[in-house]
């Protein structure tokens, strides 16, 4: 690999190596800072465990030495009981080798006789205490402190030599401390270690350190009221991790709590980790020369291929495609940037012609309401073009050359203008002549109607006639206040949106004529089955204008309304299959007869069931002969079973059949159908719609008053 100034002249070579170089070393310096952090709390962790350990260990250690004591000095007050043979006598003692390691000195005491030395002389000894004497008394030893200037305290142990008479005396025995703190048995303490012993007083009873450089008094260490703990303190001028136990003696010795602190030096603990601090540093040099060799290496080879992509942007800005960057890197990316920016600022205006052309397709195509037509173009032509007002005229089909204005002025675009105009003959013609589109400056208007619009500061309409079927539909007028403002693409794109709204206005015109024939084609079938029988004349229109009447006092939805009007036109279909001589029959039906009238029901439904469209009026036709009370036909339904149309419908059937003449019966009057009607309820009808019935007659007697 060459090396050259130039590897270093770019500033995006300059930066990939910056982070090359930070990519690979803030890693291994994090990791290395992490584990070193990680790895010195678990040797803290560790070195606080061994030191627990340990003085857990020596302060139960320090206790048994006490108790042997404690057995041992029983041993020689039944020597001292033993040699009494009679008051006033000297004790005979010899204290063996054994006894002699454990005690530095011996002295029994009598009202008689004053202190006996049984081993060595002892200075300094105190008389036990009141509370002492009570304790040992009671046959239990008590340890007591003696200081002593410019050494350690003396550590007394007494006990009565006759436990049954504390008149014979008393025996004490002061501790060899190189027994007590197992000095004479060789270190048992992790290496290193420094031992202190604190008595309650925060006095030291033994402590390892020399005495320039006393251990801390406890209330230095700030030791919490706790049976064990650790910390970390300074001692000889060095940081050291600590860890402290107390032996608890008051009941068996009389004396408080001793603190036993085992301490070991900080740089000892953390002596594995010298290794680490020398290797580290060549760790991350021999890192930072390799990150420098690879980064000149790909630095170099990714150069090339840059320049090429350079390149190629400048292609792309030509009419390729790619999104809009925004960049302040003040380098080469920068200027790939401006490339980019260019070609999205050609892109930008197409693509948005685009979305807004499948929006206004989505929407006009997807309602057949020629007003929400009308406002979605309107709307759209804002978010299209620049322009200043936006006015759509529909031709009314039913008055000839009279139409409806929408019109919104200077983008008010959430309130739309209405009213109304009629076009001349001239303006026809001219539309006639120019299908496509016209532009017309304000200043040399001729159309009649452009004068609703002018006079707002237009200075330009460009206006599109929308025909259908040969026929003017509608005209879209745009009007800007510049003159001569309106390009080729404008006017293309002007037209594709008339011709869409032409689509739109074409499928509503369509759906409309689909259902007046819809519904022309049910009129004609329920006047084909009323026109069987003279007696049914009018029935089913009568019975579909009552249903509807009930259908609305109950506030039943446009949608159910809508299938009501339907099944009540219908209901009766069902009787084209009934013979007109049972139809027509002057007299009442026999049972053979009867059975054949009750199938109209079923007849009526299997008739209707291949129109997938008529499945919602399915039931009404069915179960408008079924009772409240489930005496009814065809199925026996009763209550909430039976559909609601079906409900009205019984109720509306029965009122126009008991008014009207039948062959074997004449009509009944008006107050005798409503008094069966309401005597029915809960029988035959509904209590709710006898209820809306009974509401609709009081309505029309009114206004009949």
């Amino acid at each position: 690999m060459k090396l050259t100034t130039k590897t270093f002249s770019s500033k995006i070579a300059r930066r990939i190596f910056v982070l090359f170089v930070s990519c690979s070393l803030v890693p291994i310096l994090c990791l290395s800072i992490i584990s070193y952090i990680r790895v010195t709390k678990q040797l803290k962790e560790q070195s606080f465990k061994l030191l627990k350990q340990s003085v857990t260990g020596y302060a139960y250690s320090i206790f048994e030495r006490l108790t042997f004591l404690e057995t041992e000095l029983q041993f020689v007050a039944s020597s001292i009981k033993a040699s009494l043979n009679g008051p006033g006598q000297i004790p005979l003692v010899v204290f063996n080798e054994r006894l002699a390691s454990r005690f530095k000195a011996a002295v029994f005491f009598n009202t008689a006789k004053g202190y006996v030395p049984i081993y060595k002389e002892m200075n300094n000894v105190n008389k036990p205490n009141v509370v002492e004497m009570k304790h040992i008394n009671a046959g239990n030893t008590a340890i007591s402190m003696v200081n002593r200037s410019g050494s350690l305290p003396g550590i007394m142990m007494v006990r009565l030599v006759n436990p049954g008479d504390p008149n014979v005396g008393y025996l004490i025995g002061e501790i060899n401390p190189s027994y007590l703190w197992g000095i004479d048995q060789g270190n048992t303490l992790p290496p290193d270690t420094k031992l202190c012993v604190l008595d309650e007083s925060e006095n030291i009873i033994f402590s390892s350190l020399s005495n320039e450089d006393p251990f801390p008094k406890k209330g230095d260490l700030w030791l919490k009221n706790s049976v064990s703990g650790q910390f970390e303190l300074v001692l000889e001028n060095k940081k050291h991790l600590a860890s402290y136990r107390r032996i608890f003696m008051n009941r068996q010795f009389l004396v408080d709590a001793w603190t036993v602190i085992l301490s070991q030096s900080k740089a000892d603990v953390l002596a594995p980790m010298s290794d680490f601090k020398t290797i580290f540093p060549a760790v991350v040099l021999m890192a930072l020369w390799v990150v420098i060799i690879l980064s000149i290496y790909n630095i170099r080879k990714s150069l090339v291929p840059l320049e090429s992509l350079k390149k190629g942007t400048h292609r792309i800005a030509m009419k390729n495609f790619e999104s809009q960057v925004n960049l302040t890197s003040g380098d080469e990316f920068e200027e790939l940037a401006m490339d980019f920016n260019k070609m999205a600022d050609q892109l930008n205006s197409q693509f948005k012609t685009l979305e807004t052309k499948a929006e206004i397709d989505r929407a006009i195509l997807s309602s057949l309401d020629a007003k929400i037509i009308v406002e979605t173009i309107i709307h759209g032509i804002y978010d299209w073009f620049v322009c200043d007002s936006v006015a759509i005229c529909l031709m009314d089909s039913n008055q000839g050359n009279t139409a409806r204005v929408y019109s919104n002025i200077y983008g008010q675009r959430k309130e739309l203008f209405e009213n109304s105009i009629e076009f001349r003959p001239f303006d026809l013609d001219t539309f006639n002549s120019r299908p496509e589109y016209l532009v017309i400056d304000a200043d040399e208007n001729q159309l009649s109607f452009l004068s609703t619009l002018a006079g707002q500061g237009i200075g330009s309409f460009l206006i599109l006639p929308i025909f259908v079927k040969i026929k003017l539909k509608a005209v879209i007028t745009i009007g800007r206040s510049q003159t001569k403002a309106y390009n080729a693409e404008d006017i293309i794109q002007a037209r594709q949106m008339a011709d869409q709204m032409a689509v739109a206005l074409s499928n509503a015109t369509l759906i409309e004529e689909m259902d007046q024939i819809s519904w022309g084609t049910l009129k004609a079938l329920a006047r084909t089955v009323d026109a069987k029988s003279s007696w049914t004349a009018g029935h089913s229109t009568r019975v579909t204008e009552m249903a509807l009447k009930i259908g609305s006092a109950l506030a039943l939805s446009s949608k159910k309304l809508d299938d009501l009007h339907r099944a009540a036109l219908l209901h009766d279909i069902g009787k084209v299959g009934i013979p007109l001589s049972i139809l027509d029959k002057p007299g009442a039906l026999d049972d053979e007869e009867y059975t054949m009238i009750k199938k109209h029901p079923s007849i009526g439904a299997r008739i209707l069931e291949p129109i997938a469209s008529y499945k919602d009026i399915l039931p009404m036709v069915l179960q408008h002969h079924e009772r409240f009370d489930g005496k009814g036909y065809p199925g026996g339904l009763s209550g909430n079973e039976i559909d609601i149309g079906a409900r009205i419908l019984a109720v509306a059937d029965v009122y126009d059949a008991l008014k009207s003449d039948r062959p074997y019966r004449e009509g009944w009057a008006l107050e005798r159908v409503v008094d069966l009607i309401t005597e029915e309820a809960g029988c035959q009808f509904d209590p709710v719609v006898v209820n809306a019935f009974l509401a609709i007659m009081r309505q029309e007697k009114t206004k009949a008053a």
